[in-house]
């Protein structure tokens, strides 16, 4: 079955947990989409687990176009969201389209946008021309050098009310998904009752529509320190497919993430 953006909203209403990993070639796509999962996120992580930069902000539009084609050549049934890069579509509405068109004519879905509120208007715009949009809100790593690092946001009452804000402003503008990003677990919780449209969730806790990890974290594959949300599946099921299946169930059922994983 191909899933579609109702299918996201029908699992959500149903209150069946959705299923997100990044993706960015033909061959792990294939086997995600094998395992069941339902959304594969090419994100601009790519630049720095990929490439090997410091931040996405290196990341071209002619990059991810590249990743999206690929990722659609090996995915036969899930949904594929290609990321905006930094610099696609920040200038106006008219910039966003562009971009957007390209990825989608590459291959994507859905595109990604970061920022709050006052991307609402860019928003309604790819929206009502026919471009499906995730929102992401919270930590937004293409803000890293305005937040001075990659911390966690909405930890203060103002902090929560302007990101509780930026979610309604974002919904009401016609996102078919609000990503979360390292926001308090209670936070989150509360954010994606109030909304119509599902949510996904990276460090932001259980109570959400769905979670998403970079593919590289959860199968043990990155250097240096590792984020308090990412859980490494690979040790107890011996294969990358197998590590893949088990993320799938333990989203499904509930227990990932845990405690441990929360702010």
């Amino acid at each position: 079955m191909k899933i579609t953006v109702q299918t996201l909203m029908k699992l959500a209403q149903e209150g069946q947990k959705i299923t997100m990993l990044t993706c960015y070639d033909a061959s792990f796509a294939a086997t995600l989409d094998e395992a069941g999962v339902e959304t594969l996120l090419v994100g601009d992580s790519l630049g720095m687990v990929m490439q090997g930069a410091d931040s996405t902000l290196p990341v071209t539009l002619e990059d991810m176009a590249y990743h999206v084609r690929c990722v659609a050549r090996g995915a036969r049934h899930a949904l594929i969201i290609g990321d905006m890069p930094f610099g696609s579509y920040q200038e106006s509405p008219q910039q966003a389209f562009a971009s957007a068109a390209k990825l989608m004519q590459a291959g994507a879905h859905m595109v990604k946008l970061e920022g709050g509120a006052f991307m609402a208007d860019t928003t309604r715009f790819l929206v009502e021309r026919g471009i499906p949009v995730c929102s992401h809100i919270g930590l937004t790593p293409q803000y890293v050098n305005t937040f001075g690092g990659y911390r966690v946001q909405g930890k203060s009452e103002d902090d929560a009310a302007r990101i509780r804000a930026d979610a309604r402003a974002l919904a009401d503008a016609g996102a078919s998904m609000v990503l979360m990003e390292c926001v308090p677990a209670a936070l989150a919780g509360a954010i994606t009752a109030e909304l119509p449209v599902p949510t996904i969730g990276i460090g932001a806790g259980p109570e959400v529509s769905g979670q998403v990890l970079v593919i590289y974290d959860m199968l043990g594959v990155y250097p240096g320190k590792k984020a308090r949300f990412v859980k490494n599946f690979m040790p107890e099921a011996g294969s990358i497919a197998g590590a893949v299946k088990a993320y799938v169930h333990a989203v499904k059922n509930g227990s990932f993430p845990a405690a441990e994983h929360c702010f």
